[in-house]
């Protein structure tokens, strides 16, 4: 039977070069500059920093753990720095976490998708290298890179010309939009490799992808459906193109070596990038667990593996070709298939999966209430419009989603059909109640809360069945706390630092039957149980009140001790 290599002759490594580069222009495409601009700081660094230990880290495995040469080593570190938009937006989809850290793992993504590519083509310059002194290879790279990027710079002007200046037939506008497209990316791979200088046209359709993904093209929703079809075809190719270039015996060969490789760079080399990259308090423990964890290799270490094999065995480099299929092949199929299969089951376990909170409105008010929220460890997204005031917000920490809370389009991005609450706290009341009213008749939070700033306006929130809090009134109820019970309006002002207040459902059976006195044992020093509601009653329960499924208990103290309760009490809360 044929394999590929037979089939295609001569011909693989340039038909391989044809769909590497559709692949990368792809990833390169969907790199939106405003997209980092909004990153967090520790997104910053995973991009950077942990980018760089990956490659170190994964380098010095293949080389003590293999004894491959260190170019080698560092061409296999490189292309595993990708984890890759196509392997981690699927899990993302299935593990709805905080947005942080859900933004955090998508901008790696698609960031390291290009990374990637451009340290292979470092390292693959010194691999190929014959008796290269490091001042010619620096040389030989800057004019790969140089070509490159000039390449993609005129093909993505042209492109950018075609599709914003001339009329591209009204009836088929669509259709030929795609294809220009797609011939943009074939064309700046194509003129650079024209140069003579091999690998810049890797360098050319990153550049141009980048270029034409944040030029604002029209119809890009459907060019983005249309690449990522085509996409897929030449990745099934690329695929079937790895598959012919692996041997078993080399597999074997490298075996448990191979595999440890893999497990160090998933288990040793992932988490040391990961926590070095988002030190502060901005993550969890938890969280930074979860990322750490989940991290699978995908279509960038496939599709340029394949490439660059193909070129080492052309050179008679066999021997660094199989180590580079192997290895990249063994960490790809590991990583999707244990961090991909298990990320919905670490997430559980490691319990980083909140309730999301939208709140409509990033004013004084929204501001305050997302802080208290995401301190208790809520995913909170605010909804604002207002440039100024989005910038602030960004300034302070905040998920904001740029729009307009009375839009529906705008709500289902900012993520409102996993929302469990939604709180409408702008300024104006008739937003306030417009937002409402959408919210209430398109989708299905648990609960809707507005603020109402005119008290005269609260029979209209009410008759939606809308949870109202009067901004007038509740400030009059602040005052008259200080004025009557200076101690406990005090204490309640702490709720969120140094106090708290929290309640959960009785849902577990092991709660059910018991008393206040029983649970009274167990609950930590600083905390009580001030309340238990039964069917819409709520009272000050006594040591004998036996515990219903469905009763609300609410726990009253210091913060810690009030969480610890609650993970006592009941361990899966959200």
């Amino acid at each position: 039977m044929l394999n590929v290599r037979e089939l295609f002759g001569g011909a693989l490594g340039g038909i391989v070069g044809l769909s590497v580069a559709i692949i990368v222009f792809e990833g390169a495409f969907h790199l939106k500059i405003e997209k980092l601009r909004e990153a967090p700081r520790e997104t910053l660094r995973l991009v950077t920093v942990g980018a760089a230990v990956a490659l170190l880290g994964t380098a010095m495995l293949v080389r003590f753990l293999l004894g491959q040469p260190w170019d080698v080593a560092f061409l296999i570190g490189a292309l595993l720095v990708a984890t890759g938009p196509t392997v981690i937006t699927p899990i993302l989809e299935v593990v709805p976490v905080r947005d942080r850290v859900g933004a955090s793992l998508e901008t790696e993504g698609v960031v390291n998708d290009v990374t990637a590519a451009v340290l292979a083509v470092v390292a693959f310059e010194v691999v190929t290298a014959e008796a290269a002194t490091t001042g010619e290879v620096i040389t030989a790279f800057s004019a790969r890179i140089g070509v490159g990027v000039v390449a993609g710079l005129v093909v993505a002007t042209v492109a950018w010309v075609v599709l914003r200046k001339i009329d591209l037939s009204p009836g088929n506008a669509v259709q030929n939009a795609r294809l220009v497209i797609l011939a943009s990316a074939l064309a700046a791979y194509a003129l650079a490799e024209l140069t003579g200088l091999s690998e810049s046209g890797l360098a050319a359709v990153a550049t141009a992808g980048i270029l034409l993904g944040n030029a604002d093209l029209p119809y890009e929703d459907e060019i983005e459906t249309f690449k990522g079809d085509i996409t897929l075809l030449v990745l099934s190719f690329v695929f079937i193109a790895l598959a012919s270039l692996l041997s078993l015996d080399d597999l074997l060969r490298f075996g448990v070596a191979g595999i440890a490789v893999a497990v160090g760079a998933a288990l040793l080399v992932r988490p040391l990038a990961v926590y070095l990259s988002t030190f502060g308090d901005r993550f969890t423990f938890a969280e930074r667990a979860f990322v750490s964890f989940v991290g699978p290799r995908g279509i960038i270490p496939a599709s340029v593996a394949t490439l660059f094999a193909v070129e080492l065995r052309a050179h008679g480099m066999d021997p660094a070709a199989n180590a580079l299929v192997s290895i990249v092949f063994l960490t790809i199929l590991l990583t999707v298939v244990f961090e991909g299969g298990l990320a919905r089951h670490i997430a559980e376990y490691l319990n980083v999966i909140p309730m999301r909170v939208i709140v409509i409105g990033g004013g004084t008010v929204g501001r305050a209430l997302a802080e208290r929220l995401e301190d208790r460890g809520e995913n909170v997204v605010i909804v604002e419009q207002d440039e100024s005031v989005v910038e602030l917000t960004r300034e302070r920490g905040f998920t904001v989603h740029v729009g307009d809370g009375t839009d529906m389009d705008v709500l289902r991005s900012a993520g409102i059909e996993n929302a469990k609450i939604v709180v409408t706290a702008t300024g104006d009341d008739d937003a306030n109640l417009l937002a409402s009213q959408l919210v209430d008749a398109k989708f299905d939070p648990e609960t809707i809360i507005a603020r109402v700033n005119n008290p005269n306006n609260i029979d209209a929130f009410s008759e939606l069945g809308v949870k109202a809090v009067s901004s007038s009134l509740a400030t009059a109820w602040s005052i008259d706390n200080i004025i009557e019970r200076p101690a406990l309006s005090n204490w309640m002002t702490e709720i969120g630092r140094s106090g708290d207040v929290q309640e959960i459902e009785v849902t577990a059976e092991d709660l059910v039957g018991r008393t206040i006195g029983e649970l009274d044992e167990h609950i930590p020093n600083g905390c009580i149980i001030a309340l238990v509601g039964r069917e819409g009653e709520n009272s000050v329960p006594s040591e004998d009140f036996t515990l219903q499924m469905g009763d609300h208990l609410t726990f009253l103290g210091r913060k810690e001790a009030v969480r610890e309760a609650i993970t006592l009490c009941h361990p899966n809360q959200d």
